[in-house]
Order: structure tokens, then C-alpha cells, then sequence
């Protein structure tokens, strides 16, 4: 689905919070229904939020192995909000080797731990490799909170260190209540939005664009969605955005 040639390459990606593998309306945990999900969108890169270990109401699982596990996939992860036992983080996963795996601290104060994980994914285009950077980020609850920490990984070496034209996808729960995080701080930063603003939560009635994708350098956009089917509207709280890209050699 997703071929390229000795020139290009197809991608697809997708973000969402999988809210620990909750359905938002009706309350069940059920990791299936979140991999089913994955599965029916068959993407290469999956940036994935609140994604738990060890929690005692899940039964204690590791949702990181088994959703590693289920996918077949390369896998970075990092946790994030602890709590007395167990916790819940950011995940990465690839159909192509991850390397330069990267955590970026974007705790503010005594807020809750937050985070980004960076990752370098080694996409095969004809007989060669090209480096696509990714970021998977959860930001805070409060604007101050959002607009600190979106300054903050903009300025971070991490992300300052990467060229122009490299391919580049940013992608994550954002919070991002009027849709305005994307203007103030990543555009500046050359970054453009996959697709137009869409409403991402709650899941079975969006009124919020929480999520977001943004993407620079050699790569273009050639498709983007919200999730839409049975799933996507009932296995977490948010819904799932799919992008396809075309990443090219040079």
C-alpha cells in the first residue's frame, strides 16, 4: 500500500491517545480494540500517548510489550506520569529501525511530568536509507503550561540541530483547545500542518482540536484524515489522525 521508488516513498503516520486503552464512552479497557484500530489504518510510524505499565485498574499490563508485540514493530518509549504503581508515557513505534532515541523534559514547574521522545526512523528508499526525525509530544492542561513547554522544545538542541530539509514530523496530544499552538510556535519554525484543524476530542463528538501533525523539510503530504470508523470513535477518548507522506531522497 505504501510503496515508493528508487526516488520516493510513502509513509503513513499516525498520532493518537490511546487513553491507556479506555474507550472513552463506554469505560472498558481493551487493548484489542486499540490494535485492531492500528491495524485497519496500517501505518509505518505510529506516535502513541498515555500508553501505561503496571497499573493495577488495567491489570497491572504492560501495554508498551504488548502493543510492540501486536504491531511488530521497532519501539521507543518513554514514561512519564508516575503514579504510586505504575505509569503511563509516550510511544513510538516503526516498521523500520529507530535509532537516536532522544527524551525531551517538558515538566513546567509542579505541574505534571510531561515529555517528548524523539526518534530518528531509517526509511528505505530504493537502495538507500533516509533519516526521518520524528517527535511524539503530551503537553500540559493549563495555556501558560502549552506555551512554555512548546518554547521549550523548539529551542531544545535536540530539535534546533536538525536541518532544514530534514525529513521532520512533530506529532502529539497537544491540548491544543483553539487550534492555536500551531501558529504561535511551530510555524515560525518552518513546521505546516497535515491537513486542515480538525476536532479530535472527545472521541464520539469531537468539539476540540486536542491533536496535531506538522511536518518540514523533504517530505510532502498527499493525504490526511481523522479516524472515523467504529473504532477510532469508541477505543480511546481521543480520535486517531492519519497522514500519508512522500519522503523523497534527496
Amino acid at each position: 500500500m505504501h510503496a515508493g521508488s528508487d526516488h520516493h516513498r510513502k509513509l503513513r503516520v499516525i498520532t493518537w491517545n490511546i487513553h491507556k486503552c479506555v474507550g472513552g464512552t463506554d469505560g472498558r479497557y481493551s487493548p484489542q480494540r486499540i490494535v485492531e484500530c492500528l491495524k485497519h489504518y496500517d501505518a509505518e510510524v505510529l506516535l502513541l500517548q498515555e500508553v501505561a505499565r503496571g497499573i493495577p485498574r488495567l491489570h497491572g499490563e504492560d501495554q508498551v510489550s504488548l502493543l510492540t508485540e501486536a504491531m511488530g514493530m521497532h519501539a521507543a518509549f518513554h514514561p512519564e506520569h508516575c503514579f504510586k504503581r505504575g505509569y503511563y508515557g509516550n510511544l513510538i513505534l516503526s516498521k523500520y529501525p529507530l535509532s537516536h532515541i532522544e527524551h525531551i523534559d517538558l515538566t513546567i514547574g509542579w505541574r505534571k511530568v510531561r515529555g517528548a521522545l524523539q526518534g530518528h526512523v531509517r526509511v528505505p528508499i530504493g537502495d538507500h536509507r533516509r533519516t526521518l526525525v520524528v517527535h511524539n509530544l503530551h503537553l500540559g492542561l493549563a495555556g501558560s503550561e502549552r506555551a512554555k513547554q512548546l518554547a521549550r522544545f523548539v529551542e531544545c538542541e535536540s530539535f534546533n540541530h536538525l536541518h532544514a530539509s530534514t525529513p521532520l514530523i512533530v506529532g502529539g496530544d497537544l491540548n491544543d483547545l483553539w487550534g492555536s499552538l500551531g501558529p504561535r510556535f511551530l510555524a515560525p519554525q518552518r513546521l505546516e500542518r497535515a491537513g486542515t484543524l480538525r476536532n479530535t476530542f472527545p472521541a464520539a463528538w469531537p468539539l476540540r482540536p486536542l491533536d496535531g501533525l506538522f511536518f518540514r523539510g523533504s517530505v510532502r503530504l498527499t493525504h490526511f484524515e481523522v479516524g472515523a470508523t467504529k473504532l477510532a470513535k469508541t477505543a480511546s477518548d481521543h480520535r486517531p489522525l492519519i497522514a500519508d507522506f512522500d519522503i523523497s531522497r534527496a
